[in-house]
């Protein structure tokens, strides 16, 4: 009996074949979202806040040998999500270690008093400060008495050294201590390197790891030029949450608020993307993500979503040969937290790719939406590149403005402006001597997370 490779299977999962869908028109247009037998779009209106858009990397595979393909996911939460948004459940945690010590302590004060202010009497927050020992200012509590609260604030006093593994350990467990149905999330600052309690990047970076795993998010804030940059990346990296670079005391508020309108718009938290392999398909890699590795699955974490924002992933196939047809290679399904219902939800769809043996059919097939985020995806390892390099000074200065040059000019031609920007401050840095690496590591982690804002 001859076998209809665009059939629909029903529930065998070992099958590959895609379900009911006919094969594509090769002449149709390469647009992300124009064709649906290419571009999945996941999810029930009204199921949930987030819509998810996958695209294969190509319209066909070859079908008479191994290949390797990309996919391109795409979860996203419209401006128009709007709702009763869930309540923050906030740890302010701030180093006071003796470096703190005048106007940088100062500004960070005021700063906090402007996030008491954009809270609401829903909103629970915390605030704990370290340097050698650990100290609990204020026990998480509703946001009632916002004079009461910057009272505690304002009576903050330097100390000596830098102890952020503790620190790190009080804060989550301010925010553990609060029942569920909160946005939970610590915003740390820092202008040092950790010089007490526990020291080594494995073991901060691990404890942030177990805390993600607990619902918990963080975001880091490096002010001045001694901190470790590459410690409070990792940091941000494992929580799913933000970095960022603060060059000067008075641009502590305006990092603040910026921070603080996006926790305020969060749509979608704790979101985890799950791939389920259909026969003869693997994932060699999904870019800027660390997977967790199962029996025909990977899955990753994604940075919580606001409003407005599109959060991206790319996986690189490679897809083994088989008889002519269409096929789904692999299930999508993302599952997070609704930040506007309070409610689990899941939206799910298909990879699906159409094997051929006619090469130039093909080569004729590639997605241009795919292959953008692929080289905004090597513009992120290029950049990481040059900084271990300016690092290890494996590369000269002048070849490090090179390659920068380079990369900036990709993002800008991948419509990737702001991290273009940052690019070219720290071309600016590296053009009159000053540091460049913190704000380079920034715009990596930004392109690693693959965020972008409507």
């Amino acid at each position: 009996m001859s076998m209809d490779h665009t059939r629909l299977f029903g529930s065998d999962d070992d099958r590959t074949q895609a379900f009911g869908a006919p094969p594509p028109d090769p002449g149709a247009t390469q647009a992300f979202a124009a064709d649906m037998n290419r571009t999945q779009m996941a999810g029930a209106p009204g199921a949930g806040s987030i819509t998810l858009e996958i695209a294969a990397g190509n319209e066909y595979a070859l079908s008479t040998k191994n290949t390797r393909e990309h996919a391109l996911i795409r979860a996203t939460a419209p401006q128009s999500a709007m709702g009763q948004r869930m309540p923050l459940n906030l740890c302010l945690l701030l180093d006071r270690s003796g470096s703190m010590e005048g106007q940088p302590l100062e500004y960070a004060k005021r700063a906090m008093h402007y996030v008491v202010d954009l809270l609401q009497p829903a909103d629970v927050l915390s605030v704990v400060t370290f340097e050698d020992d650990v100290e609990v200012m204020m026990p998480a509590r509703r946001v009632v008495n916002k004079e009461l609260i910057k009272q505690h604030i304002s009576r903050i006093q330097p100390g000596n050294t830098t102890n952020i593994y503790d620190g790190f350990v009080a804060a989550c467990s301010q925010v553990a201590s609060v029942p569920a149905g909160y946005v939970n999330r610590v915003l740390l600052l820092t202008d040092g390197e950790p010089t007490a309690g526990l020291t080594d990047f494995p073991s901060i970076v691990g404890q942030v790891a177990e805390q993600k795993s607990r619902g918990i998010t963080l975001t880091c804030l490096g002010f001045g030029p001694e901190y470790n940059e590459e410690l409070l990346v990792g940091m941000a990296k494992r929580a799913g949450g933000n970095y960022y670079y603060i060059a000067r005391p008075d641009l502590l508020q305006e990092v603040f608020r910026k921070e603080m309108e996006a926790l305020l718009s969060v749509v979608g938290r704790n979101l985890r993307l799950a791939l389920r392999l259909s026969r003869w398909c693997q994932v060699r890699q999904v870019y800027g993500k660390q997977p967790t590795w199962g029996d025909r699955t990977a899955e990753v974490t994604l940075a919580d979503l606001e409003r407005g924002a599109t959060v991206s992933a790319l996986v690189e196939m490679e897809l083994g040969n088989r008889p002519g047809g269409v096929y789904r290679v692999a299930r999508a399904e993302l599952l997070y937290d609704d930040a506007v219902s309070g409610r689990q939800e899941r939206v799910g769809g298909d990879v699906v790719f159409n094997f051929v043996a006619d090469e130039n059919l093909v080569a004729s097939g590639r997605n241009a939406a795919v292959d953008q985020e692929l080289q905004v995806a090597l513009a992120s390892r290029s950049l990481e590149q040059t900084v271990m390099g300016m690092r290890t000074q494996a590369i000269s200065p002048q070849a490090a403005v090179a390659e920068l040059e380079k990369t900036q000019a990709l993002l800008v031609s991948q419509g990737r402006t702001q991290e273009a920007a940052q690019v070219k401050e720290a071309l600016d840095a590296a053009r009159s001597g000053a540091d460049l690496q913190k704000t380079l590591v920034g715009t990596v982690l930004n392109l690693e997370q693959g965020k972008t804002k409507q």
